[in-house]
């Protein structure tokens, strides 16, 4: 950061990976250039190294050594795989609490963690905390450096990057709260230049979390003047599983029937709403939807087919009987575009579609419908949204009520905090929701939630 006390522009930093924690087996080094441009952060890509097989690497500056890391390669993507465990979590806000989550998911030994958005908070707002956070908020890019560098001070956080890789997609908060696209999230801006502080927290994102260098190198031009930095992508786990990653923020159209036209979010009727189910409105953007639509067209050579997103991707009624209440930062505020995601599943003939997401601070466990207006539609797939790291939950009270009123939820839970495991084989998908007592103490234990089975061919969800 700013006040690191390096004097040079440019920081040689070695590294070393090898095929054991004692590095007696290097497989691979070199040198990379830390620079003050990019908060002397690193991001090495090693050609050459075996598939589908475990890794460990460290790095060098001067005299100081970071701490052994571990990694994995990837399976080739016609190999035969029986067996690949994820971890997915969302929402880690440093006030509500601690990350011991973290402690109890490097327990369970995952191949990879998924997160799904939020992984800073921008601001330091509400009451109770239970840790207190550094500096303003976060609207230059000093100030995401700072607040990237405070989060991962947590322990709990540092020993689970460095246990395994992770695979990331950003939300609305590591730039500002309900932002859309180009335009500023809720309240009054607290920069002049929205763009300008899009593109702070864009780098910082970058600097501090483990991305393909290419994310930055086909963007780094544009970044400048407050363009895209792509982070959708696909990735292979054999044939047995092919991930997709989406972004749901940068490209979307802002937010419908805001209160006095306010930025933001909030609760819209889609009776009263106009353009609430206008065909141009998109959620994905263009380019992404049709990357997306392309993708799922070759979904055949995989038994799963897993989509990571940021929030609910199921509608999700607020209200009971016949009224209608949707929260329009969502899935639900761009009903539309949903459609043309659930019409590429079907006329793909997508086979066993799992969505996973994040953003709300809930567990919901539900089936992806062609069309949701109508319970006796088809299954399409099957969605497990996760609840959050830390990050306090709304009304909790309600979620019965909002359980009875969608059917094609089956489970739901906004109490407890933690994150899910789901464990896919050629056969079956088994979800996992895991924990913790009590977010704001540091040595919190943890307890399974709930676990649901989902048979492969079979888009139906069993409780365990």
């Amino acid at each position: 950061v700013a006040d690191a006390g390096l004097k040079s522009t440019v920081v040689p930093v070695s590294w070393e990976m090898a095929h054991d924690r004692q590095f007696s087996r290097i497989a691979a080094s070199g040198q990379a250039q830390a620079s003050a441009e990019l908060g002397y952060s690193v991001h090495v890509e090693v050609p050459g190294l075996e598939p589908d097989r475990w890794y460990f690497y460290r790095f060098t500056a001067g005299s100081a050594s970071s701490m052994v890391g571990r990694t994995r390669t990837l399976p080739l993507p016609d190999a035969t795989v029986n067996r690949i465990r994820l971890a997915y979590a969302s929402c880690q806000r440093w006030e509500h609490g601690y990350f011991s989550a973290y402690r109890h998911m490097l327990q369970e030994e995952p191949d990879a963690v998924l997160f799904l958005g939020d992984y800073i908070y921008e601001h330091s707002r509400g009451q109770r905390p239970a840790r207190k956070v550094l500096g303003p908020p976060a609207v230059t890019l000093d100030d995401y450096r700072v607040r990237y560098a405070q989060y991962k001070m947590d322990p709990d956080l540092q020993a689970m990057h460095a246990a395994c890789p992770w695979l990331l997609i950003w939300d609305d908060h590591e730039v500002q709260n309900d932002y859309a696209g180009e335009r500023a999230g809720e309240g009054a801006p607290e920069v002049a230049d929205f763009g300008a502080r899009r593109t702070a927290a864009y780098q910082a994102f970058y600097e501090n979390l483990p991305l393909h260098s290419m994310v930055l190198t086909r963007a780094f031009a544009g970044l400048a003047g407050g363009s895209e930095m792509r982070i959708y992508q696909q990735q292979a786990f054999g044939r047995l599983l092919n991930l997709r990653l989406l972004d749901t923020r940068q490209y979307r159209d802002p937010q419908l029937c805001n209160p006095g036209g306010r930025n933001g979010s909030s609760t819209l009727d889609p009776a009263s709403c106009e353009g609430w189910n206008n065909p141009a409105r998109t959620l994905l953007g263009a380019a992404q939807e049709q990357w997306l639509d392309a993708s799922l067209a070759r979904a055949g050579g995989h038994t799963w087919n897993l989509i990571g997103q940021q929030s609910l991707f199921g509608q999700r009624n607020m209200a009971g009987g016949q009224r209608q209440v949707f929260w329009n930062d969502g899935w639900d505020g761009y009903g539309a575009a949903r459609k043309r995601l659930t019409e590429s599943l079907q006329r793909h003939a997508v086979g066993n579609a799992v969505l996973l997401g994040g953003d709300v601070h809930e567990n919901w466990v539900g089936h992806v419908k062609a069309d949701y207006g109508n319970p006796a539609s088809a299954s399409l797939g099957v969605e497990f949204c996760g609840t959050s790291i830390s990050s306090r939950a709304g009304d909790t009270g309600k979620t019965p009520d909002r359980l009875a009123a969608n059917p094609h939820f089956l489970f739901a839970d906004a109490e407890r905090r933690g994150y899910g495991i789901a464990d896919f084989t050629p056969t079956q998908l088994t979800t996992t929701l895991r924990v913790v007592d009590d977010v704001t103490r540091a040595d919190t234990k943890i307890e399974t939630l709930a676990r649901f089975t989902v048979a492969a061919g079979q888009p139906r969800i069993e409780r365990a």
